[in-house]
């Protein structure tokens, strides 16, 4: 049996991976609950945690409380603690028990033998000097949500995609005109009222009252697909799939020389099938970027479709442009001013060395509410986030007029 001081050693992550776990369990409809966790991390010293199996029936029993939830949890068990061996690849798909060097392998198979043949016989007492083994754990999960998506491999691709699709995503809200029935409010509910009147013989005396409904803001998403942003797109496509079909209200565009929409495309069942067919109407794949030429085809033949209701705007791009700089600069200022809040998402930001020298993100740059990077799973929930505050109307400064 293994003791709980492992648990609490420095070098021990298993307690952590737990959480992330548990979190991750809770974003695909297992609702574990605190409760349940404690009940596990106290199974943990009577499990053999060299035994996967072990590890995945406790936690089985503990996380799960119905049959609909058991064959999620064990596609999500399995993706999330896999085993990383030295012969294997140094990034599984997505969480991992790391094991001992092979040096180390050999000397525990061998004091696990020795601690075999030792067993006291029965009445016989336990050494009390006996150590506690430790084993060492850590989370391939954290590597790839920090690592970057442009070195990325194919199978920590597959990885990352797999992690976007668990990202909640919930956009601020806004009022409706219409209004639900409340216990209190300011708008008199004038029909229901009259309705309990029939109760006093027509006589209005119990009053009922409403307020405005509260509705997801719609959301707006302007992709750049050119040369520059090869590397990035393959993961920003899953982004766009998934934020298209997670959200009720959500429009996507991809740009390069020209504006491409994909809405009807990515609103397919099948991820497949709708990456192809968006790939299939995209004539202008890895070209060249014309932001300001892009931005105008939007505002004159989509901007009244879709930015209605105080919608967001999401550009993706580097900022590399061979277009005209004072197009951009009117279009982008017109676009600003058609929506409630503009956010350049740059792949390159995430750089520590990054400066926005390029002449297209320098001119867009004054009429942009939040400038935020986009280059790994972290700055994706950390989107999810700016994405969930309310903020004023262009919360960077106030209405600028057109140039």
């Amino acid at each position: 049996m293994i003791s709980e001081s492992f648990l609490i050693r420095p070098r021990g992550n298993l307690l952590r991976n737990l959480v992330l776990f548990v979190r991750l369990l809770r974003t695909v409809g297992v609702p574990a609950s605190p409760d349940q966790v404690v009940d596990l991390v106290r199974a943990l010293p009577w499990l053999d945690l060299r035994c996967r199996d072990e590890l995945k029936d406790a936690a089985r029993a503990t996380l799960v409380t119905s049959r609909e939830q058991a064959a999620v949890f064990d596609r999500t068990f399995d993706l999330f603690w896999r085993a990383w061996s030295t012969d294997e690849q140094p990034l599984p798909e997505a969480g991992a028990v790391q094991e001992a060097p092979r040096a180390e392998q050999e000397n525990a198979e061998q004091e696990a033998s020795q601690e075999t043949e030792e067993i006291p016989q029965e009445g016989q007492e336990e050494p009390e000097d006996t150590e506690p083994e430790s084993l060492m754990t850590y989370s391939a999960v954290e590597v790839l949500r920090s690592k970057n998506f442009a070195r990325l491999s194919e199978e920590e691709l597959r990885s990352v995609t797999a992690l976007v699709h668990t990202i909640e995503w919930r956009p601020d809200l806004r009022r409706s005109r219409r209004k639900r029935p409340a216990a209190h409010g300011a708008h008199l509910d004038l029909r229901r009222a009259l309705r309990y009147g029939l109760r006093y013989g027509g006589e209005t005396i119990e009053l009922a009252w409403q307020r405005p409904k509260l509705k997801r803001r719609p959301l707006v998403v302007l992709c750049d697909i050119s040369g520059s942003m090869e590397l990035y797109t393959r993961v920003l496509l899953q982004f766009l799939y998934a934020i298209t079909n997670g959200l009720e209200h959500v429009e996507t565009f991809a740009f390069g020389t020209r504006l491409t929409c994909l809405t009807r495309q990515l609103r397919q069942a099948d991820i497949d099938a709708a990456l192809r067919q968006a790939a299939g109407v995209v004539n202008d794949w890895g070209g060249g970027t014309r932001i300001g030429v892009s931005l105008k085809m939007f505002n004159y033949d989509w901007a009244r479709r879709v930015l209605g209701h105080g919608a967001t705007v999401l550009i993706i791009s580097d900022g590399w442009d061979r277009g005209d700089l004072a197009l951009l600069r009117r279009e982008i200022a017109r676009l600003q001013l058609s929506c409630r809040r503009l956010i350049w998402l740059n792949p390159l930001l995430g750089a520590p060395d990054y400066k926005p020298l390029a002449q297209g993100i320098q001119t867009a740059l004054p009429f942009v509410d939040d400038f935020l990077p986009v280059h790994n799973l972290v700055s994706l929930e950390r989107l999810a986030a700016v994405l969930e505050q309310a903020t004023g109307p262009h919360s960077g400064g106030s209405k600028r007029r057109l140039p």
